[in-house]
């Protein structure tokens, strides 16, 4: 009896820009989407005053959205890759995670929450959870294994995916105007932020959890009528700055030791000397 095994199926190709013009596809389908059936919320003291707002404007956007980012999985035949990621961290580096979990649950303005209907708190944790999957699917999950497979070293991997990932949320302009550039920036170190819980989680499942999570935190401030912005806001805002500052300190101990990446990498540290 043969014990030949057939070689694995290694998925198509997707060059990185043409990855981009995924991204770009993905964008417009919630652009368009959002554009075409949204609500028109002029004048709101919110993005969001109504269930309706959060379902048309943002709901089925998304979830279209997701489906689409399924449709590009599906047919590159990446979904084992996309799903789970061996590149182990450091211990010290399960902070990120651990640290936006926690600041996420506390940034919850429940008090405003309490105020809404239970269909518009029930159509905003579907939004969210949908923008966990989504992005996470797209960028950390499609993003970050075509750049690996272009041969960009882990750190480049990082920068490279978490770059796209901001200047992805400059499609904001439409709605926001100039303040979309800083949103941009800011969502570019989040970016990084969720590869690292890539990094730890070995999966790309605890990415989506945190990703949604964090922004169901921070919508949870915006929604109904007359919103109220909870203490609390300023928890996720002051730890992107404190993971900031700590990620540029202990940049070259991320990587195990026994697989440091390359000194000129600015995400990756030093590699020993062999024998050293």
């Amino acid at each position: 009896m043969s014990t030949h095994r057939p070689p694995a199926r290694q998925g198509r190709r997707l060059t990185w820009p043409w990855f981009l013009a995924v991204a770009v596809a993905y964008l417009a389908i919630i652009q368009v989407t959002g554009a075409l059936i949204g609500v028109d919320t002029a004048g709101a003291k919110s993005e969001f005053p109504t269930t309706e707002a959060i379902v048309y404007n943002g709901l089925i956007p998304i979830v279209l959205s997701v489906v689409f980012g399924v449709a590009v999985v599906t047919w590159l035949g990446w979904w084992g890759e996309v799903l789970r990621y061996r590149a182990p961290v450091r211990r010290w580096v399960r902070f990120v995670p651990v640290a936006m979990l926690v600041a996420a649950v506390l940034a919850i303005n429940y008090g405003n929450l309490a105020d809404q209907s239970a269909s518009m708190v029930l159509a905003l944790i579907a939004m969210a959870v949908c923008v966990g999957i989504g992005e996470e699917l797209m960028f950390r999950g499609v993003g970050v294994q075509v750049f690996k497979k272009a041969g960009f070293s882990e750190g480049k991997v990082a920068l490279w995916s978490s770059v796209v990932f901001g200047a992805a949320h400059l499609s904001n302009a439409f709605g926001s105007g100039s303040q979309a550039i800083f949103q941009a920036i800011v969502v570019s170190t989040s970016g990084y932020f969720f590869y690292l819980c890539l990094r730890v989680g070995g999966t790309l499942l605890l990415p989506m959890l945190v990703h949604g999570l964090w922004d169901f935190s921070l919508i949870s401030n915006g929604v109904g009528t007359d919103p109220k912005t909870s203490p609390g806001l300023l928890l996720p805002l002051l730890l992107q700055v404190v993971l900031i500052v700590l990620l540029l300190v202990k940049r070259r101990s991320i990587e195990p030791a026994a697989t440091a990446g390359d000194a000129t990498d600015a995400c990756a540290p030093v590699e020993p000397a062999p024998g050293r």
